[in-house]
């Protein structure tokens, strides 16, 4: 239940600044520009449990990398809708963990203008997510992308508000 916790206060505090930013990252002048997806989360310093949870999972050298990556965060209310007992299981494997946050990124900096035009994409995982348009919103599988385009030097994060999941 640790990691829950922890992944779930990175969630609600990266993001928290991003929303109430009206989508934007919250940074001045080309800060986000020069530093990658951790480091934005680092200096930040509201961002210690991001850190933590992505160290928890193997992924700092992942999103630390060259990139570019487009990630789909889901926000806390996100985390809030998995149910408990598919959630502990997935907390206790660390494997299983990495695969669902994965599952989250693609390769590739896919701006939101982008996005719009495909009809699937393939995660670091290594599954496909379904990208779809529907009354002028857009999800990816179930997830409704609710904030764009807040950008990393080695990359472009998208705030969803469900937790996607892979096929097993």
């Amino acid at each position: 239940m640790k990691l829950f916790r922890i992944l779930l206060v990175f969630v609600a505090a990266s993001f928290s600044i991003q929303v109430s930013a009206g989508g934007h990252s919250g940074m001045k002048g080309d800060y986000a520009h020069s530093n990658d997806i951790v480091d934005v989360a680092i200096a930040n310093g509201s961002f210690t449990t991001l850190v933590t949870a992505v160290k928890a999972a193997g992924l700092v050298d992942t999103l630390k990398g060259e990139g570019p990556f487009t990630v789909f965060a889901p926000t806390d209310v996100a985390f809030a809708k998995i149910p408990e007992a598919t959630l502990a299981a997935l907390l206790e494997d660390k494997e299983a963990l990495a695969g669902v946050l994965t599952y989250h990124v693609v390769a590739g900096k896919v701006m939101a203008s982008d996005v719009v035009t495909l009809s699937t994409a393939t995660t670091v995982q290594g599954q496909n997510v379904e990208v779809k348009v529907e009354n002028g919103k857009v999800f990816i599988d179930n997830a409704e992308v609710i904030i764009t385009d807040v950008a990393a030097s080695n990359g472009v994060i998208h705030v969803i508000d469900t937790v996607i999941m892979p096929q097993s």
